[in-house]
């Protein structure tokens, strides 16, 4: 099963999913703004991928953390963080059959399917 992770209104959750629907490609949404992501589920992305590649640096999210927040941030204070701000993860997060990848690339995303 295919799951795409983000929030609506995101443009490379839009252009991600775009291009699942245009290639016919069978997916579930997880908007994590309307329901809430699971510890477990964030501790396999940070497992796999590295909590600094699932935080987003760049976002809002980050911003408004606090530099202590910043400063400290390993494996489990990411996940608390993300699991009080799910905002926190880089969008979208594509887990497709327990193999996950972060951001949008069409090439990357053509040579996954």
């Amino acid at each position: 099963m295919t799951t795409l992770y983000g929030i609506k209104n995101c443009d490379t959750v839009k252009k991600a999913r775009k291009w699942l629907d245009a290639n016919t490609i069978d997916y579930q949404f997880h908007d994590f703004r309307e329901a809430p992501i699971k510890q477990q589920q964030i501790k396999a992305w940070i497992a796999q991928l590295g909590w600094d590649t699932v935080v987003n640096k760049r976002s809002t999210s980050w911003k408004q953390l606090s530099e202590q927040q910043r400063n400290i941030m390993d494996e489990k204070t990411a996940i608390a963080a993300i699991l009080a701000n799910p905002t926190l993860v880089k969008r979208p997060l594509l887990d497709r059959n327990g193999e996950f990848t972060v951001g949008f690339n069409a090439k990357l995303y053509q040579d996954l399917f």
